[in-house]
């Protein structure tokens, strides 16, 4: 499919403070010379700031990254992720069309973005509020139909909820992502048929609750909403599920277990923290069962 820029363009782009200290610290992922490589994070990150990418903007991150224009504009009209035409400046709704959502109902979602939005994809709606577009697979099969609208997922849609939802974004509210049903995740639709003791510890799955703390599903990104880690950067190095932007990793290297003598290759059994944000504490927890790692921690400044 041939994809052109937009016949209207703005007359310049240009990063916030913010999202230009961001795009160079992507820049430092890659060796010297070697820069041109953060050439899709960062035409994203205009996008996330624009809601699309226009001429000005994929010229200023060419230009950032020391490439040739048509590099960038290569790179820009090949992936059909990025935008290159102007879209809703509240949202832009994309609905999945794939197997799974088509079969349960995605025709209908489509029909309502139509009708509610514009005849055609790709097109302003009349108060330049909302966009969409059909899309392929979003991976969320389970909990079809479903559509992405700004970064987030809204899951077991009717053409009456996604009714609902334009209206509530058309107000100035951003509804809570996540199934439109009351289902917790991807659970049974008909409800849990075991682990029913799990039930009620959560309001919100982890995917809903930080969309929910962060707040950016339909925000446009100025690089101020969440740290910029550069975690390759940190030393000592970072934890592998650090989201601090702080140099938090321990100091010290495992050590060997007391008393644990080596094995046949030489090796021996090593202690360490094991406990992190990777494995967040649960309500349904059974009490004592993280004594081993604080064990751990309480004698890793032994010699």
């Amino acid at each position: 499919m041939l994809r052109r820029l937009h016949p209207v363009q703005p007359d310049s782009f240009a990063f916030t403070p913010a999202n230009l200290d961001w795009a160079r610290a992507q820049m430092t992922k890659y060796p010297e010379g070697r820069q041109q490589s953060a050439i899709i994070p960062i035409l994203w990150r205009a996008q996330e700031q624009e809601g699309w990418l226009s001429r000005p903007a994929i010229e200023y991150c060419a230009s950032l990254l020391g490439m040739a224009y048509i590099r960038a504009l290569e790179v820009a009209t090949f992936y059909f992720m990025f935008q290159l035409q102007p879209v809703g400046r509240v949202a832009n709704i994309q609905i999945c069309g794939t197997t799974t959502c088509m079969i349960c109902g995605a025709e209908d979602l489509v029909a309502v973005c139509k009708r509610r939005i514009a005849p055609t994809p790709h097109t302003l709606s009349a108060d330049g509020k909302f966009s969409w577009e059909e899309v392929e697979c979003l991976g969320a099969c389970a909990n079809a139909p479903m559509a992405q609208i700004g970064k987030d997922y809204y899951e077991d849609l009717t053409a009456e909820t996604l009714e609902s939802l334009i209206d509530r974004m058309s107000a100035g509210e951003v509804p809570v992502p996540g199934s439109q049903s009351g289902r917790f995740a991807s659970e049974p639709a008909t409800g849990l048929t075991s682990l029913t003791e799990a039930q009620g510890f959560e309001s919100a799955n982890a995917s809903v609750a930080l969309a929910t703390e962060i707040g950016e599903t339909l925000k446009r990104i100025d690089g101020t909403e969440v740290p910029i880690l550069t975690k390759w950067r940190r030393n000592p190095e970072a934890a592998t599920d650090d989201q601090t932007g702080i140099d938090s990793a321990p100091e010290i290297e495992p050590r060997p277990a007391e008393g644990a003598p080596a094995d046949a290759t030489g090796a021996t059994e090593q202690e360490a923290q094991a406990s992190s944000a990777a494995r967040p504490v649960s309500k349904r927890e059974p009490a004592d069962v993280r004594a081993d790692e604080t064990d751990a921690v309480k004698g890793s400044g032994k010699d």
